[in-house]
């Protein structure tokens, strides 16, 4: 009796140690191995849950309270989750009665910095990380620098956090909100940084930072990124296209600030 052919080893099999994409997946006939497919299959139920999931916004103010900072919440114009994903221009307007309780809560001199926190497409990624996030933040914050109170936000897209920011006086305001999730990542949150924010800002206007979690940019990096392009920011007066990020570059020389 003949022996089967011998498969050979995937010689990308190794690899899998190192990366969560899908790499060295092998073949059954002209198909995955029904492992790998189970595996994408619940890769695709967790992203799937990622987005649908509410945010508990009680039980993150609780997380958040030994921070000791104000915190506000406030809604969307959209009603549920079914609105928010159907209509995104509604994710990007304050409801009026939040709209106008944050008018009546704005001091005259404003604040350097807003945080808003928002929920997106991910209420996974801000209950994982936007905690040591935040406290990464404030632990590395530069003393002349006067934060706001800290606003959570639900059926939130991007573009809320400038009528926020503008309601509220804020000369920055940095959206720290659940990024779309992915078939390995589906807790991924994103900062997204405007001056001068108000209604009309669009994305050429933003600086973002990325994939802050444990296994992409860690919060104390992000949080040092973030104070960078504070910094830069408020000494040229704009975010976006404008203002490049080289945080990540050893300085040259040492110049003056503010």
């Amino acid at each position: 009796m003949s022996e089967s052919p011998r498969v050979p080893p995937d010689p990308w099999h190794h690899l899998r140690e190192h990366t969560a994409a899908r790499i060295a997946l092998g073949r059954s006939g002209a198909g995955l191995p029904t492992d790998e497919l189970l595996r994408f299959g619940l890769a695709h139920a967790q992203a799937r849950d990622a987005v649908h999931l509410a945010l508990d916004v009680a039980a993150l103010t609780a997380r958040l309270r030994p921070l000791n900072l104000t915190t506000h919440a406030v809604r969307s114009a959209a009603t549920d989750r079914a609105s928010y994903l159907l209509r995104p221009d509604l994710g990007r307007r304050l409801h009026p009665d939040d709209a106008a309780r944050l008018r009546d809560l704005s001091r005259p001199e404003g604040c350097d910095l807003l945080i808003v926190i928002g929920d997106g497409l991910s209420a996974q990624a801000i209950e994982r990380q936007a905690p040591p996030l935040l406290e990464a933040v404030l632990s590395q914050a530069p003393p002349d620098w006067s934060l706001g109170p800290l606003v959570i936000a639900t059926q939130a897209r991007v573009a809320l956090g400038d009528e926020v920011g503008a309601a509220l006086g804020a000369r920055l305001v940095a959206m720290l909100i659940g990024e779309r999730p992915g078939l390995s990542s589906p807790d991924s949150l994103g900062i997204y940084l405007t001056w001068a924010p108000q209604a009309g800002r669009h994305d050429a206007q933003r600086n973002c930072i990325s994939n802050v979690r444990p296994e992409g940019l860690p919060p104390s990096a992000a949080a040092t990124r973030l104070w960078w392009l504070c910094r830069e920011a408020r000494q040229l007066r704009l975010t976006g296209v404008e203002l490049k990020d080289r945080s990540d570059q050893p300085l040259l020389s040492q110049r003056s600030r503010d």
